[in-house]
Formats: structure tokens, C-alpha cells, sequence
């Protein structure tokens, strides 16, 4: 049987409004860790993954209908697609062929500042509030380097193309999470 194509998302992937991929599932990536990237493809910090042995993250595993990767791609433009099925613990009994997307650090062209957008962290933590519970949340941010950027709130004028607006429950647990952890959050 030929593996069935899939992708593990770990950010804004996991919040399923952000995208059409409808066979989708709670999953884990053993030995990547999330880190907020800065490079030339991109005027905010971004998520991506780096390999480390010690860390599991959890995300959603999709299925890719007709292995078409063209519009997921180009969604993801700036980070190579990279075969990560021996990585991903899932439920799923078929065999199937998982990738997921990642800048490869040496590729990381620095721009001077370039911190992370609020609606991009909004849309992120929804999706693991809604997949995982608060405290999958809480483990987003265990799991995830280079919050010394520092956040820019842009809720009132989001930049972040694929922005979503927030329960106030969502609201307040975003906020505080920020607040607890002593993140910096400036004005536009």
C-alpha cells in the first residue's frame, strides 16, 4: 500500500479555521522544538522547528488529499518541506508519509528587528487552546524559543494575513500567559 501523504503542523496550522485540510488530528513530533524565526522572508518573527533530541511538541497531522503540496507550499513559502515520519507519533493505521515544514537555521538571514506579531501568536494559541486545553497552550510556550524578540500588539490592525478573532476567554488566557512569563509587548 502507498503511504498516504501528511503534514504535522505546529503554529498556525493547528488552528483548523486557518485552513481546508479536513482529515486532521492531535499529534506529536518527537525531537523537534518550536523556535520564533527571523529571516529576509518575512517583515515579523515567525514559528519554525529545529531538531533536539530532548523536546516532543505537540501539533495537527494532516492529510494531503491527492498529495497536491502546491497551495500548502505556497502557504508555507520560506520553508523547505522535510520528511519527518519516523518523528510523528499519531493514530493513524495506514501507512503514511509525514512532512514538516521547517527553515533550516544556516538560512536564517537576520534582519535588525523583527518581532512577533500578537495576531499571529492569537491564531497559533487558539488553535492549541481548542486542540489541547490550556495546558497544551501552557506547553506551546514550554516548547518554543526566541521570545526575546518580543511581541508587537497589532490586535486593533492585525497584520497577520490569516488573523482570527479571539473569545474573550481566549483573550484573557492569551494575555496572561504573556503577562505571567514577563513577555515584552510593545505598540505598532
Amino acid at each position: 500500500m502507498t503511504p498516504r501523504p501528511h503534514f504535522f503542523g505546529y503554529g498556525s496550522l493547528v488552528n483548523r479555521s486557518t485552513h481546508d485540510f479536513v482529515e486532521a488530528f492531535p499529534a506529536k513530533a518527537r525531537g523537534w522544538r518550536r523556535i520564533w524565526c527571523l529571516t529576509g522572508h518575512r517583515n515579523h518573527a515567525f514559528l519554525s522547528v529545529v531538531r533536539d533530541a530532548a523536546t516532543t511538541i505537540e501539533g495537527l497531522m494532516a492529510h494531503v488529499p491527492g498529495g497536491d503540496w502546491a497551495a500548502l507550499d505556497a502557504r508555507e513559502a520560506g520553508y523547505a518541506r522535510v520528511r519527518a515520519c519516523d518523528d510523528i507519533d499519531h493514530a493513524v493505521a495506514d501507512p503514511v508519509e509525514v512532512a514538516i515544514y521547517s527553515v533550516m537555521p544556516g538560512h536564517w538571514p537576520m534582519k535588525e528587528r523583527m518581532p512577533i506579531l500578537l495576531s499571529y501568536l492569537d491564531v497559533v494559541l487558539q488553535g492549541f487552546l481548542r486542540e489541547f486545553g490550556e495546558a497544551g497552550a501552557q506547553r506551546f510556550f514550554e516548547t518554543t524559543d526566541g521570545w526575546e524578540v518580543g511581541i508587537v500588539n497589532d490586535r486593533a490592525a492585525p497584520l497577520y494575513p490569516r488573523h482570527r478573532q479571539l473569545s474573550a476567554k481566549e483573550q484573557s488566557f492569551v494575555d496572561g500567559a504573556i503577562a505571567v512569563r514577563g513577555l515584552r509587548i510593545e505598540t505598532p
